[in-house]
């Protein structure tokens, strides 16, 4: 009897899936396998956080570190690679979206005049949306497209009470600064996730980052 219980044992297949799998531990217990490491729970809020701070650090220097690729005719400016952050921050989760998202704020914040910073502050909630679609199941190129009617609407529509209007009866639509800055912030929002969707694949490459299981993604 124990020689066939040990064999049973033995034949019980493992988890070879990479991501974030569930797996059932001890008593019950759902816990998360991350790259063959099994990780309960708060374990994996606290990696979402860590992760987070570590992008929201970067997002809040790139206002600085990419002064000369911005752009700025207030009240639009683009600054290349300010959405990137976030963008990686989504494939950890809620969490470090949010996170991520109040450093990109607080970097504008800093940096540039308070409607800039406004217009930031819509990342933590196309951030936060995009990190459950994925967490959903879409993969992330499709979960960045279906957050930019968030982003560029939501930019357009913060600038309003600074004075910046979406419409100005017999004005040409040029002079409709809040929408001129929607209308901007579409090609911002499209160069970025090209640019994450080549750094995730570098990391997936060089091993960097363990890929997402197959199923659901």
């Amino acid at each position: 009897m124990a020689a066939r219980g040990y064999r049973n044992d033995r034949a019980r297949p493992r988890s070879t899936e990479r991501g974030n799998p569930r797996v059932k531990g001890r008593k019950g217990q759902t816990v998360l396998e991350i790259g063959g490491v099994r990780q309960a729970p708060g374990a994996r809020q606290v990696r979402e956080l860590v992760l987070g701070a570590l992008l929201g650090a970067l997002a809040f220097v790139i206002p600085f570190a990419f002064g000369f690729l911005k752009v700025y005719i207030p009240p639009f400016s683009a600054t290349l690679c300010s959405h990137v952050p976030v963008m990686l921050a989504i494939l950890f989760g809620p969490l470090a979206a949010v996170v991520a998202g109040l450093g990109s704020t607080l970097g504008f914040l800093y940096a540039m005049p308070a409607f800039i910073a406004a217009r930031a502050s819509i990342h933590i909630l196309w951030g936060f949306v995009g990190a459950l679609l994925y967490r959903a199941g879409f993969k992330l190129w499709a979960a960045l497209l279906i957050v930019l009617p968030i982003h560029f609407i939501g930019e357009a529509l913060v600038v309003v009470p600074f004075g910046f209007p979406l419409y100005i009866p017999g004005e040409p639509w040029y002079k409709w600064m809040a929408t001129v800055v929607g209308l901007g912030t579409i090609p911002h929002h499209l160069v970025d996730t090209a640019i994450t969707l080549v750094v995730v694949a570098a990391l997936y490459a060089t091993k960097a980052l363990p890929r997402p299981r197959a199923a659901g993604r």
